[in-house]
């Protein structure tokens, strides 16, 4: 009996196609918007990913994110450094400023200032270059999303000069970093050099980076940092999850993409809904004759659940081919750069499929289960 269902729904190859369309539209839809929220939403705790040996941050108690921050005095870095369990504290500057290129054209940057001494605050992997450069006179690294923004046209931007608060800048490397939410270009420069590219105010460090010693895990020293300095100290975690979260509450981001993830769902409900119905009110004879030889409803069922699963399983497939097929092919833009499927949003599109069968699949068979054998006749 479930091959001759298979056989009936693959011998209306319009219908057929109908379907499969319907399931892998869907199904491409909802996975491919999902995708791109959570990584964008992801961009939001960028500036803490790039950190990777900071496991506890030190901020102004009304700071909120690595953005969104406000600057502490200089003696912070020393209280932080009194606490016990803190293996080593460095001083990390963030900052915003307006640069001029050799051509003339202006570009607000982002100016992170990380520790002269061990460049701790710089992104783990470089492009080009090595990290070593920052000791030169006026070096500045700049991100590879930078360079695709400033120097589009040419392969690479070490030895070009930037003007800085009128200040000199010379980039002598790229360095491959996560890009911020708003794709900012990025300056990487000792904290004695971006003192000098930031404005002059009384207060200028933004954060104090630190490592736990051994034996003292880093909520434990948080806790213990705020309790001795009344500075908000959050774990590397906890402040990416910070960041994360000020997207979600100050954007639409969520509300747009929610909407277009519903629609995704109403086409196909649309969509398989009316040709798996259109394909069912075709074939009512053919079902009314298998009543007529002493099928039973409950196997009838059983063939449309076999048919609804054939068109989900390939539909639902085709949808995340071409999902993966879209993330691959913009990985070379930069505004796409470290995107990836997480493995939650194939599960939740395969709910939606499911939900999407089981309510088109529920409406058709209502036709067929009050088919009388006798139809087959008339």
């Amino acid at each position: 009996m479930l091959w001759i269902a298979i056989r009936m729904l693959t011998g209306d190859r319009t219908k057929f196609y109908g379907l499969l369309f319907g399931i892998a539209f869907s199904t491409l839809l909802i996975t491919q918007q999902l995708t791109i929220f959570v990584n964008l939403i992801e961009r939001g705790a960028s500036g803490v990913y790039n950190v990777a040996e900071a496991e506890v941050w030190v901020m102004d108690p009304v700071s909120r994110t690595t953005d969104i921050a406000y600057a502490m005095p200089s003696t912070a870095l020393e209280r932080v450094r009194g606490v016990s369990g803190v293996e080593w504290a460095v001083p990390h500057l963030r900052a915003n400023a307006a640069v001029r290129t050799d051509t003339g054209d202006l570009e607000q940057v982002a100016i992170i200032g990380v520790d002269d001494a061990t460049l701790i605050g710089l992104p783990k992997r470089m492009f080009e270059g090595d990290t070593s450069v920052l000791s030169r006179p006026d070096s500045v690294i700049i991100d590879d999303v930078g360079t695709s923004r400033m120097y589009p046209d040419q392969p690479s931007p070490v030895g070009e000069v930037l003007e800085l608060n009128d200040q000199r800048a010379v980039i002598r490397g790229v360095a491959d970093a996560i890009p911020s939410f708003t794709s900012t270009v990025v300056l990487y420069t000792r904290y004695s050099q971006a003192l000098r590219y930031v404005p002059g105010t009384r207060n200028r460090l933004s954060f104090v980076l630190v490592g736990a010693s051994e034996g003292t895990s880093a909520q434990e020293l948080a806790a213990r940092i705020e309790e001795q300095t009344g500075l908000r100290a959050r774990t590397r975690d906890e402040l990416a999850q910070d960041g994360v979260d000020f997207v979600i509450q100050n954007t639409g981001i969520p509300f747009n993409f929610g909407i277009t993830v519903l629609l995704g769902f109403i086409v196909g409900v649309a969509i398989v809904g009316l040709t798996f119905s259109l394909f069912i009110r075709d074939n009512i004879k053919q079902f009314g004759a298998l009543k007529a030889i002493g099928v039973t409803n409950a196997k009838i069922v059983r063939m449309v659940a076999v048919q609804a699963g054939m068109v989900g399983a390939i539909g639902y497939s085709l949808g995340l081919i071409g999902t993966a097929l879209f993330i691959w092919g913009f990985s070379g833009d930069p505004t796409f750069k470290g995107f990836y499927i997480p493995w939650q949003i194939p599960l939740f599109s395969l709910v939606a499929v499911t939900l999407i069968l089981a309510i088109t699949g529920f409406i058709a068979l209502r036709s067929v289960l009050r088919t009388e054998p006798a139809a087959v006749f008339r």
